[in-house]
C-alpha cells in the first residue's frame, strides 16, 4: 500500500436530527478537499439535501449517490443511501426514526471498513438513549467497535494540538468508578497508550501522566487510599514494562498549571475528569480517537447539539479535524509499519 495514496474517508451521518449533516456539509464544502481525500458518506441523499438548503455563505457541493463505497467518485461527495426512501426528518428532535437510521449508517459503514472500501472511519455524533431504546446494545460507538472488531480492550483518547487524554473509566456511571479502577485496567490502559502513540502518532518514546482519583491524590489516605492501593502500584508496574509512566498527579492543580504540556498523554481516571478539562482547553478542535482498534475510527468532540439543529449555526471545525486527523494516523500507521517489516526483514536476513 503506497502511502501517497488518496484515502477513502467513510463518514456516518450519525443522528439525522443534530447537527451531524450541517457539519458534515460545511467540512466538505471546500472543493479543493476532494484532492486529498475521497469521501464516502453513509446516510441519506435525501437529508443531505434538506440540511444543504438551510446552509448559507459556502460554495456550491457536486455529490454522487451511490450504491457502494467501491463506487466512489475521487472528485464527489460520494453518499451511500442506506436508509429508506421514506426518511424524514425532525431537527431539535431525538425520536426513533433518527436512531434506527444512525444505526443502519454505522452498520453499513463498518461493514465497508471491513471489507477494506474505505481507509478510515468517522463518526458523526449519536443520541446513545435513543439508540439503546431502539436495539442497540451499547453505550457508545467506542463499545460497538470494540466489540465487532474483537478487541479484548481499547481506550477512548481525546486528541488536539494541546493535548492528548485517554480514559480509564469510559462511559459508565460516576458512582461505578471506584470499583473499576483496578491495577491491571489502568496497565491495560497504558499499554494501549504507549503502542497508539507509537504507531499512530509517531512519538518514539512517550511520556504518559497518571491522574489520580480523589481530591489531592487522597491527601494522604484521608480523602480515599485509591492513589495508594491501586493507582501508583499500576504506574510503578508499567515503569517496570518499559513504559515512561509518572503519577499520580492531582488534577486540578495538574490543569490548573498546564503540566499537560510537559507529557505527550495524560491517564485520566473517569469520563468527566478527562473530558472536561479537554474540552474547555481544545474544545471545537478536539477528536475522538478510539486507540486498540485494528481501523482507524475518529469522531467530533461534541455531541448532537438538538438546540442547534437546522439553524445552521454549528461550527464544522471538530469535524474537520477528526477527517484530518484520520488521515493523518491512517498515515502514521503505514509509516510505522512499513519501518517496522523493514527492520525485521533486515533482523532476518542478518
Amino acid at each position: 500500500m503506497q502511502n501517497n495514496r488518496k484515502p477513502i474517508v467513510g463518514i456516518t451521518q450519525g443522528d439525522g436530527n443534530g447537527i451531524g449533516y450541517e457539519v458534515i456539509i460545511k467540512a466538505l464544502a471546500d472543493a479543493r478537499i476532494l484532492d486529498s481525500f475521497t469521501p464516502v458518506i453513509y446516510g441519506s441523499s435525501k437529508i443531505f439535501g434538506f440540511y444543504r438548503k438551510l446552509i448559507h455563505n459556502i460554495e456550491p457541493v457536486d455529490t454522487n449517490v451511490v450504491m457502494s463505497a467501491s463506487d466512489a467518485h475521487p472528485k464527489r461527495i460520494n453518499i451511500v443511501n442506506c436508509l429508506p426512501d421514506n426518511v424524514y426528518v425532525e431537527p431539535g428532535q431525538a425520536t426513533a426514526e433518527s436512531a434506527k437510521s444512525a444505526i443502519r449508517s454505522l452498520q453499513r459503514a463498518v461493514a465497508d471498513i471491513k471489507n477494506g472500501t474505505i481507509d478510515v472511519l468517522v463518526t458523526a455524533p449519536i443520541n446513545k438513549r435513543a439508540m439503546v431504546n431502539e436495539g442497540f446494545g451499547y453505550t457508545g460507538h467506542t463499545e460497538y467497535l470494540q466489540k465487532e472488531f474483537g478487541c479484548e480492550d481499547v481506550a477512548m483518547i481525546m486528541i488536539s494540538d494541546q493535548l492528548k487524554i485517554g480514559v480509564v473509566t469510559g462511559h459508565i456511571p460516576l458512582k461505578d468508578v471506584p470499583t473499576a479502577i483496578t491495577k491491571e485496567r489502568i496497565l491495560g490502559k497504558l499499554r494501549l497508550m504507549k503502542a497508539s502513540l507509537q504507531r499512530d502518532f509517531g512519538v518514539i518514546e512517550p511520556k504518559i501522566a497518571v491522574l489520580g482519583l480523589n481530591p489531592h491524590c487522597g491527601d494522604g489516605g484521608l480523602l480515599g487510599d485509591e492513589e495508594q492501593s491501586v493507582i501508583l502500584p499500576a504506574v510503578q508496574q508499567a515503569v517496570s514494562e518499559g513504559i515512561a509512566a509518572f503519577g499520580p498527579y492531582s488534577p486540578d492543580g495538574f490543569f490548573g498549571m498546564g503540566n499537560y504540556g510537559r507529557f505527550d498523554a495524560t491517564l485520566a481516571m473517569y469520563h468527566d475528569q478527562g473530558l472536561a478539562p479537554f474540552k474547555a482547553i481544545s474544545f471545537q478542535q478536539g477528536v475522538n480517537f478510539t486507540a486498540g482498534l485494528p481501523i482507524v475510527r475518529t469522531s467530533p468532540d461534541h455531541g448532537t447539539a438538538y438546540e442547534m439543529a437546522g439553524r445552521d449555526a454549528a461550527d464544522p471545525h471538530s469535524m474537520m479535524c477528526s477527517i484530518y486527523g484520520a488521515i493523518d494516523i491512517w498515515r502514521k500507521r503505514q509509516e510505522y509499519d512499513r519501518l517496522l517489516s523493514g527492520r525485521m526483514k533486515k533482523q532476518d536476513n542478518d
